[in-house]
């Protein structure tokens, strides 16, 4: 604490920031706060450096997470602002590859729209095929499909489980077999699942592409993220201007 700087006991600092006791002992422990002097007795002795921290650690939480905003304000308090200004950036950037993904998403549905609303073969009955019946001669492979698309075949795998990939099957050896509509199918998985939708708000993205080659559904869930995106993107500069301000009072 500085000299001449008002002393704030632990209930003072929880009463002005709106936290209970053991939060604000549970942030300082977590290295949110800057460690507080103690008095001859133990007790923790606070100063205005200790609520600006709150309130800057508050700030940063909307845009940033609890979890990476804590880093943030633990590598500052431990004297390493430019580890801590490494998770800002690193953060933004996470960010902007959201964006861009969920740009590239909105271009391939501009592509998609009533592309394949045209014929479609049947399924065939006897559960060799994917849902265009054969496959063709030089479809994809799931490792293929996943380095394609940037995922684990695990993953692949996961959202065949669930009913969101029906991938044809190779007669013979049973190797899965992706062709374009498969792949296309995982693509959109893939932008959504990165977009946090739960496997149920997936699932009438892809049926109303396969039953009816509309893309409203799809359209819809990516101006959500959009909107998500640029609240958080909002949120992000707010808490980025909080932590500059809380770095210049140093």
């Amino acid at each position: 604490m500085k000299n001449g700087e008002r002393r704030l006991r632990t209930v003072d600092l929880a009463r002005a920031v709106g936290l209970s006791t053991q939060q604000v002992r549970n942030y300082e422990d977590a290295g949110v706060l800057p460690p507080a002097a103690r008095t001859e007795a133990g007790y923790r002795m606070f100063g205005e450096r200790h609520r600006d921290a709150l309130l800057t650690y508050r700030a940063l939480q909307p845009g940033y997470g609890a979890v990476t905003a804590t880093r943030i304000m633990r590598a500052v308090h431990d004297g390493d602002v430019a580890g801590a200004l490494a998770l800002v950036d690193a953060a933004h950037a996470a960010l902007h590859e959201e964006r861009d993904a969920l740009r590239t998403a909105s271009e391939a549905l501009e592509a998609l729209a009533g592309r394949e609303a045209s014929a479609q073969p049947a399924r065939s009955g006897d559960g060799q095929y994917g849902r265009h019946g054969a496959p063709e001669p030089h479809g994809l492979r799931i490792g293929e499909v996943a380095a394609l698309i940037g995922v684990r075949t695990s993953a692949l795998r996961v959202w065949e489980a669930a009913g969101l990939l029906v991938p044809g099957r190779e007669r013979g050896t049973g190797y899965r077999v992706y062709g374009p509509a498969d792949v296309r199918d995982a693509r959109v998985v893939r932008t959504l699942r990165r977009s946090h939708h739960l496997f149920d708000r997936i699932r009438p993205v892809l049926d109303d592409l396969r039953r009816e080659g509309s893309s409203e559904a799809l359209r819809a869930a990516i101006e959500t993220r959009g909107h998500a995106l640029t609240a958080r993107t909002r949120a992000m500069l707010a808490g980025a201007a909080a932590l500059d301000a809380y770095l210049e009072q140093g």
